[in-house]
């Protein structure tokens, strides 16, 4: 589901919304200033939105954007517990099959239309329709009967319990009086949206920037900020001579910038830096239907290859912890007993050769009926981390005999020619890490499809079992246990290799005042951020 899953593909563009209680740096120290309206917020990205349609969308520059013109039904708040947003309240049934959604009177669309059931209606039902081109309508087909009674009132009903059915709602609902009847797919409104959010749509201008204008009539009141620009900057050190410039007042540091290039006093009275860990992770990750990769021999070998203390060392300067499973670490669903496979190139060579791998070229690379044990990792442009980890990794397997070459693309040809086409041997990519342990979209056997999330085409019966098995039961403890389980098959199993949870590092202009870190980041209390008058530069 969406909301669960956003943002996942460029998870490291611009991480400011992931777990923060641990060791969020304090702020530039400026007084609080007194709360003001104005002033305009420009956040730098290396990534350009595809579709503002979240419905649409599968990656996190275009649900960044869409974040804050859409709202769901539900949310999670600063402590991570679901709280209502369009939806005031709510009620699930005593067998838990049922929830009632009482929604909030008043709400107005963009253009003036009043917010009522029949949006939440017809946003479930193209979501569920097949002709829509979605990663996101696993969840809702889970709804057997879905009902708006009243203009305030929306109903689902589900043939089995479904634990994360109330998260799902977090999906952003869609104004049913401009698109009902029309094909999503061409609507005018993936690059105009009009929502109920914050804020509002005001233009887009390619490979530049996308610009939003505070929501007056927002029924959480008026943001304090009146605009919010999403600049497109392809480059991160380029984004960064724009933060130090003042053309960007909100970034997400590299390692490089945060440990080495801010800690001066100069930066400090500009900015504040943020640190936390992420919730995301970075992987390497296999084209299963490859030949190459069949023999999860070859996959263990990989894992023992490489050393993932080298990698958060190198790549990160230490901002970061190891991965071992699709988790965040500390979470109720990490499993603390399964282990790195651990540094060791003397096991990659012994399982390389019991997978046929046993002659060597003139040039040292291992051969199997006469091919060279080589392949291509692909990622994205604009990602140093990245970059310099697939380096990183070329290197070290290259020392048992692995051909390794890298192959930088741009983000969007990278999606459509290469990842949606499955034509890849193997990607470094991320993903964030939802708030809900379901697995469904990214792990199950069925989600291997066109556009589907599981584009590595792994398939395991029990890992199924266990997914489904997980989802249809409230009882955290028996969902526990699934999970455990299948960190423990995806450690035996090597789909991916697990590389990193990053540290989330981003730097804000002082200017700015309420940000206040909590477990969700510090960007969830957004409209509540101000800056002082004497203090406006917009």
């Amino acid at each position: 589901m969406t909301f669960r899953w956003i943002g996942c593909l460029l998870a490291l563009l611009l991480i400011v919304s992931c777990s923060g209680e641990d060791r969020a740096r304090a702020p530039a120290v400026r007084g609080p200033g007194t709360p003001a309206y104005g002033d305009a917020i420009v956040v730098g990205t290396i990534g350009e939105p595809s579709n503002l349609l979240p419905l649409l969308a599968s990656d996190s520059a275009s649900h960044e954007v869409a974040g804050n013109i859409f709202n769901g039904l539900v949310r999670y708040d600063k402590n991570l517990n679901l709280e209502g947003e369009l939806a005031e309240s709510w009620q699930v049934s005593p067998d838990g099959l049922t929830i009632t959604f009482h929604l909030r009177k008043g709400v107005k669309w963009h253009d003036g239309v009043e917010f009522t059931s029949r949006d939440v209606l017809y946003t479930y039902r193209v979501t569920v329709d097949p002709k829509t081109p979605t990663a996101y309508a696993e969840d809702f087909k889970q709804v057997k009967t879905a009902e708006a009674p009243d203009p305030y009132t929306f109903r689902v009903t589900y043939a089995k319990p479904f634990a994360p059915a109330l998260a799902s709602w977090g999906m952003g609902i869609l104004p049913a009086h401009l698109l009902e009847g029309k094909d999503i797919t061409k609507s005018e409104l993936s690059r105009r949206p009009v929502g109920t959010g914050p804020y509002r749509f005001k233009e887009w201008v390619a490979g530049q920037k996308i610009v939003l204008e505070s929501n007056h009539d927002y029924y959480e009141g008026r943001p304090y900020i009146d605009r919010y620009i999403y600049r497109i900057i392809p480059d991160n050190s380029t984004m960064y001579l724009e933060l130090k410039a003042g053309g960007v007042d909100l970034m997400g540091l590299s390692p490089v910038q945060y440990a080495r290039q801010t800690d001066t006093p100069e930066f400090r009275s500009r900015f504040a830096k943020y640190r936390y860990p992420a919730s995301a992770y970075t992987y390497l990750g296999y084209n299963l239907k490859n030949p190459l990769f069949a023999d999860r021999r070859v996959r263990q070998a990989i894992a023992h290859a490489l050393s993932k203390d080298e990698i958060i060392h190198g790549v990160l300067l230490g901002l970061g912890q190891v991965a071992v499973g699709p988790f965040k670490p500390g979470t109720w669903a990490y499993n603390p007993t399964v282990r790195d496979p651990g540094y060791d190139p003397v096991r990659a060579r012994q399982l390389l050769a019991e997978a046929g791998w046993r002659a060597t070229g003139p040039d040292g690379i291992l051969m199997k009926d006469g091919k060279p044990l080589s392949f291509t990792i692909l990622t994205n442009q604009g990602n140093d981390q990245r970059l310099k980890t697939a380096q990183i990794i070329q290197r070290r397997l290259r020392k048992v005999g692995i051909d390794v070459k890298i192959r930088v693309l741009e983000w969007a040809s990278l999606l459509t020619n290469f990842i949606d086409k499955r034509n890849f041997d193997a990607l470094i990519m991320g993903w964030t890490i939802p708030q809900d342990p379901d697995l469904f979209d990214v792990w199950h056997s069925s989600k291997t499809g066109p556009k589907e999330l599981n584009f590595v085409g792994f398939k395991n019966d029990e890992v199924d079992r266990l997914i489904e098995e997980g989802r249809r039961t409230f009882d955290q403890e028996k969902r526990r246990r699934c999970y455990w389980r299948i960190q423990e098959i995806l450690a035996e199993e090597q789909p991916y290799t697990f590389l990193y949870v990053p540290d989330a590092l981003p730097a804000v202009s002082a200017r700015f005042r309420g940000i206040e870190p909590a477990p969700a980041g510090i960007m969830y209390n957004f409209i509540r951020w101000y800056v002082p008058k004497e203090e406006q530069v917009h």
